[in-house]
């Protein structure tokens, strides 16, 4: 989409589920494998109780709405502020959404609010990106 396009309270989503194949490839990739995301067993004895997604993994669905719906191919991230407010567990469906709230004409940037919400409506991340529209 083209920046002149875009228009202060333009929203854009998408949808997923996180499986426990999405925490072990992320795991795999990141080379994060702390056992809170990896092991049952050592997850019962934390404050979850049980396995989370990584919070970055869940927050990089900001990313691909980002970069395929609102603003679009060729936009390029600057900054991205987040606050993770819940965990999401194995198997939660998870929609990102992202809304247009500012707009600086002279340099082409967007900020955003974005944020994550699990399959029961709960918030679970919120922050601020900012980005550079490509055209």
């Amino acid at each position: 989409m083209k920046f002149s396009e875009l228009k202060v309270g333009q929203k854009a989503s998408l949808v997923k589920t996180f499986t426990d194949e999405d925490v072990r490839t992320f795991a795999k990739i990141s080379l994060d494998t702390n056992p809170l995301h990896l092991s049952d067993e050592y997850a019962k004895t934390t404050i979850f109780g049980q396995r989370i997604v990584h919070g970055m993994l869940t927050s990089s669905l900001i990313s691909a709405v980002i970069a395929n719906k609102l603003p679009g191919e060729g936009t390029i991230y600057l900054g991205q502020e987040l606050r993770f407010l819940a965990p999401v567990l194995l198997n939660d469906t998870i929609t990102a959404e992202v809304e247009v709230a500012e707009l600086r004409e002279d340099k082409k940037i967007a900020k955003l609010n974005t944020v994550c919400t699990n399959q029961d409506g709960k918030q679970v991340i919120t922050g601020i990106a900012t980005v550079k529209c490509s055209q």
